[in-house]
């Protein structure tokens, strides 16, 4: 009753509303005319697996899974070597495993996710030796290994995020600047052997779209005229026409926010980014009043997974950042990333439930 009564309900409700949100906005995305379409029951499907995971995340006890640390990492590897070796490639990319008629699962989206509970743990036992070279050795090869596995695939978006969540975990723990440096450098060279041609298209095309209006741009242009065309208010429900024409592609997946931009306008987005907003600033006073290091590292790395998914989506979306199939947490299509997502919220509303101090 104790651990119900510090729940966090209004994280629960703005989160909950997202995906609510966000099946609407897929219903939109993928509509012919008539029916349910496919993708809006599947993430009906995964919503309520999400609820079952995220139920279950909040009900046992954080200190469980930074003692099941090495058993989370092995089981991880494991699943990036399977997904390798007998994965489904799907636009150059072997990501995915067939689960029958639920679609595809994508072993990274849950790598994250991992990576954030078992790095917390490593972390929070060296915090006194976190700049002695035989930690930093061991910690580099403890994120490196599953990142290169992830850059194999090729899946150069979710390795992205995955470093921008291993340096900010890093950068709070306290580790030399000029380590965290060489994960930067070591990063930047590393990635450029694994890029195929047209990622390097993606990765460039951002800075001038029109170099390739009818190419690698195309994304890029269809995506902001669509968020332009909204305006203030926008064209209104199942009213946009970039996406139902079918001029925006991936619609309900990497550019959902453009079908959000232009059917709602402006202020269907800005509230859209309160609601993310309202998730983070929450995150953040729960990683304040966390009760030890280890829980505090968990609710930071999770923090940095949900702001880099938000910032890289939204950004390609309007042409500021280089397209990476990053999904827009809580509303693109994709039960992975959904689940995954929902637990990462369970999590940190347990770290909430133990917490010993309260802010706002």
């Amino acid at each position: 009753m104790n651990k119900l009564k510090n729940i966090d309900f209004i994280l629960i409700i703005t989160v909950l509303s997202i995906i609510i949100f966000g099946i609407i906005m897929i219903y939109s995305a993928s509509f012919k005319g008539e029916g349910i379409p496919t993708e809006v029951r599947r993430q009906i499907i995964f919503f309520f697996i999400g609820i079952i995971s995220m139920s279950f995340m909040i009900t046992i006890d954080y200190d469980f899974w930074g003692k099941s640390r090495w058993h989370i990492y092995i089981f991880t590897i494991l699943l990036l070597i399977f997904v390798l070796l007998k994965g489904d490639n799907i636009r150059g990319a072997q990501s995915w495993i067939t689960l029958g008629s639920l679609g595809r699962f994508q072993p990274s989206e849950l790598a994250k996710l991992a990576i954030i509970i078992t790095l917390a743990k490593t972390l929070s036992l060296n915090e006194e030796k976190i700049n002695k070279i035989n930690v930093v050795i061991k910690i580099g090869l403890h994120v490196g290994i599953p990142i290169l596995l992830i850059i194999l695939q090729p899946d150069m978006g979710t390795s992205l995020v995955l470093i921008t969540i291993v340096f900010t975990m890093l950068f709070c723990t306290g580790v030399n600047p000029l380590y965290l440096m060489g994960v930067i450098i070591l990063s930047g060279g590393i990635m450029p052997f694994f890029l195929k041609e047209y990622q390097w298209k993606r990765l460039t095309v951002f800075i001038n779209a029109h170099q390739d209006p009818t190419g690698a741009g195309w994304n890029i242009i269809q995506s902001q005229i669509a968020v332009g065309s909204g305006q203030i208010l926008g064209k209104g429900y199942l009213a946009g026409t970039q996406s139902h024409l079918n001029f925006v592609p991936e619609n309900t997946t990497d550019f959902i926010f453009s079908v959000i931009g232009e059917e709602f306008g402006f202020i269907g987005c800005t509230l859209l980014l309160g609601g993310y907003f309202l998730i983070i600033w929450k995150g953040i006073n729960i990683a304040r009043t966390a009760k030890d290091t280890f829980s505090t590292l968990m609710a930071i790395g999770i923090i940095a997974m949900f702001m880099s998914h938000i910032l890289e989506n939204i950004g390609m979306n309007i042409g500021i950042m280089p397209i990476t199939g990053i999904p827009l947490p809580f509303v693109s299509v994709g039960g992975s990333s959904l689940i995954t997502n929902m637990m990462a919220i369970g999590l940190l509303l347990n770290i909430k439930s133990k917490s010993q101090r309260t802010l706002f």
